[in-house]
């Protein structure tokens, strides 16, 4: 069983920058897919990015070129670099580990799931 654990949620200026970091638990951690989705008040969760067991990342369009997610297989963590945040980027951000390692973007293809992390930009 995976346990992803999420940190480096906080309170930023709108063009600021965040890093979050997700450790999972488990043993087979690089055979796992692993995303970010971000849960605004009243909505479901929505993907941001994921990073296949391969290697290969993806994001949503909202976030292209803004955030950066990575993997170091070796500390079972993935991150979430988050830069030039917009006051649209406040929800909280949970990290997921996937059935497969390649997961879809779909909440769906994700079996363990951290507590969340408050990520607040002011404008």
């Amino acid at each position: 069983q995976v346990q992803p654990v999420e940190s480096g949620g906080g309170l930023v200026q709108a063009g600021g920058s965040l890093r979050l970091a997700c450790v999972a638990s488990g043993r087979t951690f690089s055979s796992y897919g692993m995303g970010w989705f971000r849960q605004f008040p009243g909505e479901e969760r929505k993907f941001v990015a994921m990073s296949w067991a391969g290697g290969r990342t993806y994001y949503a369009d909202s976030v292209k070129g803004r955030f950066t997610i990575s993997r170091d297989n070796a500390k079972n963590t993935v991150y979430l670099q988050m830069n030039s945040l917009k006051p649209e980027d406040t929800a909280v951000y949970y990290c997921a580990a996937a059935y497969t390692g390649a997961p879809g973007t779909t909440i769906n293809d994700y079996r363990y799931w951290g507590q969340g992390t408050q990520v607040t930009v002011s404008s």
